[in-house]
């Protein structure tokens, strides 16, 4: 989904005025919108095999029946949908909001159900989180009748940041020069590298990786000049290093920050010369290998403090790509999920429950990528049936951001008319947009009105920030002092 249109919504509603609003509200949040004659309408478009058109589908309970055609309830088309096995998930709308008509709903298939009179927020807010189950459906289908082997996990997504990343990689790939990764831990690095690496003429020779920091600085010149037989104690034979068996291809070194200053000047002569000497040994070896560094470490901050070669610095500074953290990619968390489900699910046929799907996109991924698939093997492993559900989630992960519950909300304040005690899903979801507003709005003041500033405290791009302004009607010039 990119930024102007996220998914393609089917609205089956019996109210014309109700109809023509949802339109209106969702077309503006950049839905393609559409809307359906009928229930009957609908049923002959999935039966001539359009189950995959929408990515939600918000279907009335109540449909009145038809002159001249058969009674049908929106329960007998949600159960339609479900036995054609569609991944669109159907959000039902119902003026009766009744334990029974919920539990019916809900046992039938539905992802979830809205009540009328809903507020807008609800409904931007219940369609995202359809979309992005439904994206986390169709990714699973798509894998159980495709091969996903040859998928990169770092490339799985749509967003504009990884949309930007592709194009970065699809011209440096031709381009032989060196290139500085930053990104923080867990990012996937060395995944960018090796998709520059298989992009490249050098595909064919091999794609070394080193770590620097994991490597005594007694044997890191070994690993990558290699050394000669009895260059120093237990040294029994000759090791090619690095250099040598990336010849050809691409080396990546990571965490190029932590190599000792001893070692760097060694490193810049390989770069500058294109030879390599082993340690102890008598001969230098011609190689041709294309160096991809990366760090999360400040280089710059490290050249003014002396701990890193300015004249190295220069020579691997010469593109530098950012890898973007998982928090700055969130749209493509359902793909990410879908993607390590099939990797890590062996045979069985998984799928994620709104709840847990619900808990990951409120966790704010310090570990990144890293921590998602360790997430999700945690929950493969502790799950009970094919579902992962939010308890087979690590506490962390299921319990909301950072782990930490939200501030308290009064009961009261989740009720609906005459202060009926809603559903426990219901009152869940209003709960968690009332915080959510909270937490905006305070934002937005400590910010002064800043979206930038204001973003960089929630710890959001720009771009998904403004886009939860807008969910939530929050006007950013009422900030302004």
């Amino acid at each position: 989904m990119d930024d102007s249109v996220h998914g393609k919504v089917m609205v089956v509603e019996k109210d014309p005025d109700v109809a023509q609003e949802i339109t209106h509200r969702l077309a503006s949040e950049g839905w393609q919108v559409e809307l359906a004659a009928s229930p009957h309408a609908v049923l002959a478009r999935l039966d001539a095999g359009s189950g995959d058109a929408w990515d939600v589908v918000l279907l009335d309970v109540d449909y009145p029946d038809l002159p001249g055609l058969p009674a049908t309830s929106g329960i007998d088309v949600l159960r339609r949908f479900v036995e054609a096995g569609s991944p669109a998930s159907i959000v039902m709308l119902t003026g009766a909001n009744t334990v029974g008509v919920v539990a019916t709903c809900m046992r039938a298939g539905a992802f979830y159900y809205l009540a009328r009179p809903f507020q807008p927020y609800e409904l931007s807010s219940v369609v995202e989180a359809a979309a992005r189950h439904a994206a986390v459906r169709r990714e699973l289908a798509l894998g159980r009748r495709a091969s996903d082997g040859a998928t990169d996990p770092l490339l799985v997504g749509t967003s504009p940041a990884l949309h930007k990343l592709r194009a970065a990689l699809d011209r440096l790939a031709s381009q032989d020069v060196a290139i500085l990764l930053r990104g923080e831990p867990g990012t996937g690095k060395e995944l960018v590298a090796r998709a520059l690496h298989e992009r490249s003429a050098r595909r064919k020779h091999r794609f070394v990786a080193l770590h620097c920091g994991a490597i005594p600085g007694a044997l890191i010149d070994s690993e990558l000049f290699g050394h000669a037989r009895g260059a120093f104690p237990g040294a029994t034979a000759d090791r090619p290093g690095a250099f040598v068996e990336a010849d050809g291809g691409t080396l990546f070194l990571d965490e190029i920050g932590e190599m000792p200053m001893a070692v760097q000047a060694r490193l810049l002569r390989v770069l500058q010369e294109g030879e390599v000497l082993p340690v102890g040994g008598s001969g230098v070896r011609a190689v041709d290998v294309r160096v991809i560094a990366a760090t999360q470490a400040d280089l710059t901050a490290a050249v003014e403090a002396t701990r890193f070669r300015q004249d190295l610095f220069y020579r691997l500074n010469v593109v530098v790509l950012s890898v973007p953290p998982l928090r700055e990619r969130l749209e493509d968390l359902p793909l990410l999920v879908a993607h390590f489900l099939r990797k890590h699910g062996g045979a069985a046929t998984m799928s994620l429950s709104p709840e847990a799907l619900a808990a990951m996109m409120s966790h704010a991924w310090p570990g990144n990528v890293r921590e998602l698939e360790n997430a999700i093997l945690h929950a493969v492993a502790l799950r009970q049936g094919d579902v992962i559900d939010r308890g087979s989630l690590p506490s962390a992960v299921a319990g909301g951001r950072n782990g930490e519950a939200p501030s308290a909300i009064s009961i009261a304040a989740l009720g609906g008319a005459d202060d009926q005690l809603p559903p426990l899903s219901l009152a869940k979801r209003r709960a968690s947009a009332m915080f959510e507003k909270n937490y905006l709005t305070m934002a937005m003041e400590r910010a002064k009105g800043s979206i930038s500033e204001a973003a960089r405290i929630a710890g959001l791009d720009r771009t998904n920030f403004r886009r939860l302004l807008q969910r939530h009607g929050i006007a950013a010039t009422t900030f302004k002092s």
